[in-house]
């Protein structure tokens, strides 16, 4: 479908049905606005390019929906949509988006019962020898910075009692999966699956053990090699909230991850 401007890179449909739209959203491209675009007029997002291709699909069948244009005006003849989670900016990957505001709910009000395997890909930085276990911590996220920190669990904690009540109790599991020598320098290429979904968990755990992922400045890379954050969502399932089957969605690696 649509192409974003910077990156050059199609927005895939994985998955659509009548009350779901899945996509492989690329790099650089938000999930949704995060302003109203300001003198620059309307930011292109994975969300804006959605409500396109359904105005698209809407304009074909010579069908009307009921929406808000660009100024957030009621509108009788747009679609809408509606974004279940998101993806940072600068990662790849799977992201859910519903038709309607009752899926959207069914989804996100349930999100940690429904999700069944969330997994995402990394390239970090330093060489790791084969691993496979948890990383938990409590994550604090500073109102001014907005950068997210980590924190060591001591004996005792539990996750529904943080030590103070900012901090969020965090889970993430790691597996070795490759190496990669890119200019003489080591990465390791890791999966890692979510128990947790709190904001940048992975980008800050990643830096809490020592091998940020390569490209992530604001959480101590010192390089840069792909020219982009080396994150990818590449699998999600979860229970359809109207069918009650499982649904399963992979997306490949972006190409540069396998760079030797």
């Amino acid at each position: 479908m649509g192409r974003h401007d910077n990156r050059k890179e199609a927005m895939e449909i994985v998955f659509e049905d009548d009350w779901l739209i899945v996509v492989n959203k690329p790099s650089g491209l938000l999930s949704v606005a995060t302003n109203k675009g300001g003198s620059k007029g309307p930011e292109v997002t994975a969300h804006s390019l959605l409500m396109d291709y359904m105005a698209e699909q809407q304009g074909r069948r010579g069908g009307r929906g009921r929406g808000r244009d660009m100024a957030g005006n009621n509108s009788q003849n747009l679609p809408r949509i509606f974004i279940v989670h998101r993806l940072d900016r600068d990662t790849s990957g799977l992201v859910v988006f519903a038709k309607d505001e009752e899926t959207k709910h069914a989804l996100q009000d349930n999100w940690s019962e429904v999700v069944q395997e969330r997994k995402y890909v990394a390239v970090l930085e330093g060489h790791i020898d084969s691993e496979d276990g948890w990383i938990e911590s409590w994550l604090y996220e500073h109102p001014k910075s907005l950068k997210v920190h980590a924190f060591e669990l001591r004996e005792g904690d539990t996750p529904e009692r943080p030590p103070r009540k900012e901090w969020q109790y965090a889970s993430t599991h790691c597996k070795t999966i490759g190496h990669l020598t890119i200019n003489e320098e080591q990465y390791t290429k890791v999966e890692f699956e979510l128990e947790t979904g709190r904001k940048n968990q992975i980008r800050v755990h990643s830096q809490w053990i020592g091998h940020p992922i390569a490209g992530d400045k604001k959480y101590g890379a010192a390089t840069n090699p792909f020219g982009r954050l080396a994150l990818h969502a590449q699998t999600l399932s979860f229970i359809h909230p109207w069918t009650g089957q499982t649904v399963r969605f992979t997306s490949l690696l972006p190409r540069l991850f396998n760079r030797r």
